[in-house]
C-alpha cells in the first residue's frame, strides 16, 4: 500500500519569497531568477589530478556517535576514490582508474552491518561496471569488494536504492542515456549484481538519487529535464518532475541530492551547472522552492558543479541541522575540490527556517 501524501504546510511561492539571512544577499546573475548567495564553510584538499577536469561527485557518512569522526567520499574520475574527514583532510585514497559517480548505504552482510560504497567505473568505455567497496570507519579506508558488468557503453552516473526490507538496488546511468537497474545480493558474504529492469533517456544523462522511503528514483538529463521513476512499478516509467528550462534550472543540470522531511516530503536539490547554481524544488508537489550560490566567503565560491549531496542530522558545531558536499569546478590555481555547506544555512537563506 502506497503511502499517503502529505503536502509541506508552506506553499513554494511563499518559500521562495522568504529573504536570506544577515550576510547573505539575493543576485540575479546568470538565469536571470533571483538567487540568494551563500558561502561554504569548509573545503576538502585539492585531488591529486591536475589541468583537468577531475573532482566529481561527493557521498557522506554520518557517524551518529560522534558527529565529527563522520567522513566524505570523493571522486577524481581520472584516478580513484577519496575519504576525507570533517576538517577536509585526506585520510585515504584507493587507486581505480577512471570512474565517476559515488553511493553509499549501510547495509547487512553475512550478518555484520557495513557502510556499502559504490561508484561507475569508467576504465572500460564500451562496458559499464559498478564498484562495490566497504568503508572501515575507523581507519576510514575503503577496501574493495569487487567489479560488476552493468549493460553495455560508457559508465556514468551511479547511486544506491534501498527498500523497506533492506534490498539493495543499484543504478547505473549510461552516457549514452540508459538508466539501469542492478539489484545487488550478499550470499554467503560475497556480493553479486543483476541487470533487472531499464529504461534508455533521449540524451546524455548523470546525476541521480533515489528516495528510499517512496521508492523513487530521480534522473537529471543534462539537457532536457529532471524524471521521476516510480520504483514501485513493474517498469521503469519516466514522468517528467522539472524542466531545464534557463530560467530556474540552467543547464546542464548534473548533481542530485535529497533534503527528506517527514514521511515522504522534503526537498530534492539539483546543480544548475550553467549558471553556477543550486535549485530546490518541493519532493511531494515538484514546485520550483528556491535556488542559491556559494561566493567567497571563508573558503571560495563554486562554479560549474559536478555532484552534490545532503544529509541531514548533526555533523558538529560548524553542521549542526546538516552537511551538503559540493564539486568545485574551478578552485583557483589548486586543482579542483569539494566545498562543505551547512545546512542550516540553506534552510535560513532559502526557507526562512531550520
Amino acid at each position: 500500500m502506497k503511502k499517503q501524501i502529505i503536502l509541506l504546510a508552506a506553499t513554494a511561492a511563499g518559500l521562495a519569497g522568504c529573504s536570506a539571512n544577515a550576510g547573505m544577499s539575493p543576485s540575479t546573475a546568470g538565469s536571470g531568477m533571483p538567487t540568494v548567495e551563500l558561502t561554504a564553510a569548509g573545503e576538502t584538499v585539492p585531488v591529486g589530478t591536475v589541468a583537468r577536469d577531475a573532482a566529481d561527485d561527493p557521498a557522506i557518512w554520518r557517524n551518529p556517535d560522534d558527529p565529527a569522526k563522520s567522513l566524505v567520499i570523493g571522486t577524481d574520475k581520472r584516478a580513484g576514490l577519496y575519504v576525507f574527514d570533517m576538517d577536509g583532510a585526506k585520510k585515504s585514497f584507493l587507486p581505480e582508474g577512471e570512474l565517476n559517480n559515488v553511493d553509499l548505504r549501510e547495509v547487512m552482510i553475512d550478518g555484520r552491518k557495513i557502510v556499502l560504497v559504490g561508484a561507475s567505473i569508467r576504465n572500460d568505455l564500451n562496458n559499464a561496471h559498478i564498484g562495490l567497496y566497504a568503508l572501515d570507519t575507523d581507519r576510514a579506508e575503503l577496501k574493495p569488494l569487487g567489479k560488476f558488468p552493468a549493460g553495455a557503453g560508457e559508465a556514468y552516473g551511479f547511486c544506491f536504492g534501498q527498500d523497506s526490507g533492506g534490498e539493495v538496488f543499484a543504478y547505473m546511468i549510461g552516457k549514452a542515456g540508459d538508466v539501469r537497474e542492478l539489484k545487488l545480493s550478499f550470499a554467503g558474504g560475497v556480493p553479486n549484481a543483476v541487470i533487472t529492469r531499464e529504461h534508455k533517456l533521449t540524451t546524455q544523462p548523470e546525476g541521480c538519487v533515489v528516495d528510499d522511503r517512496t521508492g523513487r528514483l530521480f534522473v537529471g538529463e543534462e539537457n532536457a529535464a529532471i524524471w521521476l521513476y516510480d520504483l514501485n512499478g513493474d517498469a521503469l516509467v519516466p514522468q517528467r518532475f522539472a524542466n531545464v528550462n534557463g530560467r530556474e534550472l540552467v543547464a546542464d543540470v548534473e548533481g542530485l541530492a535529497l533534503a527528506p522531511q517527514g514521511e515522504n516530503a522534503g526537498y530534492l536539490v539539483a546543480s544548475s551547472q550553467g549558471d553556477n547554481a543550486y535549485v530546490l524544488y518541493d519532493l511531494v508537489t515538484g514546485a520550483y522552492v528556491n535556488r542559491f550560490r556559494l561566493v567567497d566567503g571563508v573558503v571560495d565560491g563554486t562554479s560549474e558543479t559536478d555532484g552534490i549531496e545532503v544529509i541531514l542530522g548533526d555533523f558538529g558545531p560548524r553542521y549542526p541541522d546538516g552537511l551538503m558536499v559540493v564539486q568545485d569546478g574551478d578552485n583557483g590555481d589548486q586543482t579542483q575540490n569539494f566545498k562543505y555547506v551547512s545546512w542550516r544555512d540553506v534552510a535560513e537563506g532559502l526557507l526562512g527556517s531550520r
